[in-house]
């Protein structure tokens, strides 16, 4: 039995992702690459290669990896690249997108051998935190301007326009779009190439994949552009579980059992968003607030209901735990950092990655 905590990513769940996305590639056109920002965890690259197009990336590192270890199409963003890293970024690109008129001004002469593009914020989003709005007043994240686009369409060939954040409304999302074709139709007309971004939810159950994939053809078709699409949380959605251990059982009013893991280091994105944690099938009589093993007070993963009371020793399986877990993984407390193991499709176990005092102490110095 593999020692708890581990990420478990399932193959076959991650293929299922996988056949959605080229059910949309295939209707539409559209290229679609993997948003490493969101999951980075190469050793599943292998189930994920032949369905996608590349790879998006938000750093020199993000980009670096996705060229070495996905391969095929790499798009290079960065909020601000700095003047060490621009030419080793354009030597792993096939395109570099710059977040600001005067970014792209700054390397104009360093990055003419790749395709150039344009970072486009649209002015509008489907973010309900305010946190990851980039339309929030005042957001740093690309260009709002048409007229400052338009004077240096001559140095890009695209713009990126990222807006969706888990919109699995495919209404939202089409009169969003015609907003943007209303306000941008003449700079799209002009380019070769444009980004949509991620945050569509197109592999939710449901999700008309069919009426998504006609509007993005009919856009390709209207301006005269191949469309991108950055699917990070759609591509590895259900895909994953963080496996626990029950260490410790308390009664404070409530009942308590502790894991032999932490949201603070392990799933810090529930705690960035103050979202609750996953736990299936969460039904039964008994009541548990489940906490995790660090010394922040608030390291809790959530209250679930279990069909039995819980035992020290019980293994617990964390649903959902792919997307913003392993790329935000930290030593916080230098609680045992979880191991990486794929589940392959003949069910079979896969341990990719151990993680020791030696990886914790190499962090520090």
């Amino acid at each position: 039995m593999i020692q708890t905590p581990y990420y478990l990513i399932d193959a076959d769940r991650l293929r299922q992702n996988m056949a959605v996305v080229d059910r949309l590639r295939q209707a539409s056109g559209a290229k679609a690459l993997l948003a490493l920002k969101c999951f980075a965890t190469w050793p599943a690259f292998e189930h994920m290669r032949d369905h996608m197009d590349g790879t998006t990336s938000s750093s020199l590192y993000e980009l670096r990896l996705g060229r070495e270890k996905f391969g095929k199409e790499t798009h290079a963003y960065s909020v601000a690249w700095p003047d060490h890293e621009i030419d080793e970024a354009v030597g792993y690109a096939d395109k570099i997108i710059f977040n600001s008129v005067g970014q792209l001004a700054r390397f104009r002469n360093r990055t003419g051998g790749i395709a150039r593009g344009l970072r486009l914020n649209p002015g509008l989003s489907t973010s309900g935190f305010d946190l990851a709005d980039p339309a929030r007043p005042f957001s740093r994240l690309g260009e709002w301007s048409a007229e400052k686009i338009e004077a240096v369409l001559p140095d890009i060939s695209g713009v990126m326009i990222h807006y969706n954040c888990e919109n699995a409304d495919v209404d939202l999302f089409e009169r969003q779009l015609s907003e943007i074709e209303g306000r941008f139709g003449a700079i799209l007309d002009r380019l070769d190439w444009v980004s949509l971004g991620g945050g569509i939810h197109f592999t939710g159950e449901g999700y008309p994949v069919d009426r998504l994939a006609a509007r993005l053809k009919a856009f390709a078709a209207a301006h005269g552009v191949q469309v991108y699409l950055e699917p990070g949380e759609a591509a590895i959605t259900r895909s994953a579980t963080l496996e626990v251990t029950v260490l410790d059982l308390l009664d404070n009013g409530k009942q308590l059992a502790i894991v032999d893991s932490s949201v603070e280091a392990h799933m810090l994105d529930l705690l960035i968003y103050r979202q609750s944690a996953k736990v299936e099938p969460d039904a039964g009589d008994h009541s548990y607030m489940v906490c995790g093993k660090s010394c922040l007070a608030g390291d809790i993963f959530g209250e679930f209901r279990f069909a039995q009371p819980l035992q020290v020793g019980d293994r617990l399986s964390i649903a959902d735990a792919a997307g913003y877990t392993m790329v935000k993984k930290n030593w916080f407390n230098g609680v045992k950092m979880p191991s990486i193991v794929i589940r392959e499709p003949d069910g079979s176990l896969r341990v990719a990655r151990e993680f020791g005092y030696g990886d914790y102490a190499s962090s520090l110095g």
